[in-house]
């Protein structure tokens, strides 16, 4: 595994849900430099123009629900082409892994201050208490140290962390890793390794369930591994009863193996005795079996999805937008989406407002002069500009 740099966050939970956001700040990651979200509801659109950091919130959710998972922090930057191998033998891997993790760093400059520090977290705490609460919170930062060794009083060697604090102190020998805290836990994750770990006595338990579901469509091996999770429960039905926005026959789906051994979701129609390969079936029904499965399987969670509207013909998006509302509310999952269609919006708020039940927000981000802002819509809000055909995107 690799590490990475610092991320900070703090974050303000639903009270009738531990696991929801209610609010969210974000500081020096990647292309947020500092984003503060007032407001989110169980279900949270995020909308804007290219490079304006909807990903990015994606991701950083996904690092504060996983407290800092470094595999999970390996993916991202494997995702954005970020990690370098080292071809030389003798190349330091300590100037590779900064170079690698700097990249999680606004401007990409990881700096060693609490200034420069990334911070996710609860927005509240962030404006109103300068000591912010590391209780529920992620925080991942570049560090200095040094391992002493001394003896007690009985003569017994004893080894020692010392964290180097000032810059102006001049130590030799130091090392620099990733540190990675989590409530009162903490870790550091070296970078003298070439893949930097967190030692096993300083791993965090993590039991919150998260789904992130990237542009790209299809992966069958993930998919079939998420339905084998919900086989023979009453989660199988509801991804049946997803897939007849596209095809109202649907009356079973399975995972087969071809012979190559890939397992294939196949299909059976209810006027038919055959079986048909998914596949086959065009874009929009995978793309929703991958939505759908994702979601089931973040109960008690999160589902992160980017780019919603990817396969989707406008027709059939309100009707998912509301079995997501449904099942989100049923299996206590917040979801955060990504778009940038204007039909997916439109559909999202007629979901949103012919559901009493629903509670979302929509959320623009906007780069106004290299800083990202965002303004946010409820409900009611987005219902006047969505008739009004008032640009949001």
């Amino acid at each position: 595994m690799t590490a990475l740099p610092v991320l900070i966050f703090h974050v303000n939970f639903h009270e009738d849900i531990k696991i929801m956001l209610n609010s969210l700040e974000i500081k020096n990651y990647r292309n947020l430099k500092e984003l503060r979200i007032n407001s989110l509801g169980r279900v949270n659109l995020i909308t804007g123009k290219n490079n304006t950091g909807k990903s990015t919130v994606l991701e950083a959710v996904a690092i504060y629900a996983t407290k800092g998972d470094l595999s999970l922090i390996y993916e991202l930057l494997e995702e954005r082409g970020e990690i370098f191998r080292q071809k030389n033998a003798n190349t330091n891997p300590t100037e590779t892994n900064i170079k690698i993790f700097s990249a999680l760093f606004h401007n990409r400059i990881a700096g060693f201050g609490v200034d420069d520090a990334i911070s996710i977290g609860n927005l509240e705490n962030a404006l109103y208490d300068k000591n912010l609460s590391f209780k529920d919170s992620i925080s991942l930062r570049f560090m200095k140290y040094v391992d002493e060794t001394y003896k007690d009083e009985q003569g017994a060697a004893i080894s020692k962390r010392r964290f180097i604090q000032d810059d102006s102190e001049t130590t030799e020998g130091y090392r620099i890793g990733l540190e990675i805290k989590s409530g009162n836990s903490s870790g550091i994750a070296s970078f003298d390794l070439k893949r930097p770990y967190l030692a096993r006595s300083k791993r965090m338990a993590n039991d919150v369930k998260i789904q992130l579901v990237r542009t790209r469509n299809i992966n069958s091996d993930i998919n079939g591994g998420l339905f084998d999770n919900i086989t023979l429960t009453d989660k199988e039905q509801h991804v049946i009863d997803a897939l007849k926005i596209i095809e109202p026959l649907t009356e079973d789906i399975a995972f087969v193996k071809d012979g190559s051994l890939i397992r294939k979701a196949v299909i059976k129609l209810s006027d038919s005795q055959s079986v048909l390969p998914l596949q086959c079936m065009g874009d929009g029904i995978n793309r929703i079996l991958t939505i759908i499965l994702a979601l089931v399987n973040a109960e008690n969670g999160y589902l992160l999805l980017d780019e919603f509207e990817n396969g989707l013909h406008y027709t059939a998006q309100e009707k998912l937008w509301t079995i997501i509302f449904e099942l989100s509310a049923k299996l206590n999952t917040q979801v955060f989406v990504t778009t940038h269609s204007e039909d997916c919006i439109r559909e999202f708020e007629r979901a949103l407002n012919h559901s009493n039940n629903s509670d979302g927000k929509l959320i623009r981000l906007d780069n106004i002069n290299g800083t990202i802002k965002q303004v946010e819509f409820d409900a009611k809000e987005l219902k006047i500009v969505t008739d009004r055909d008032i640009e949001v995107r």
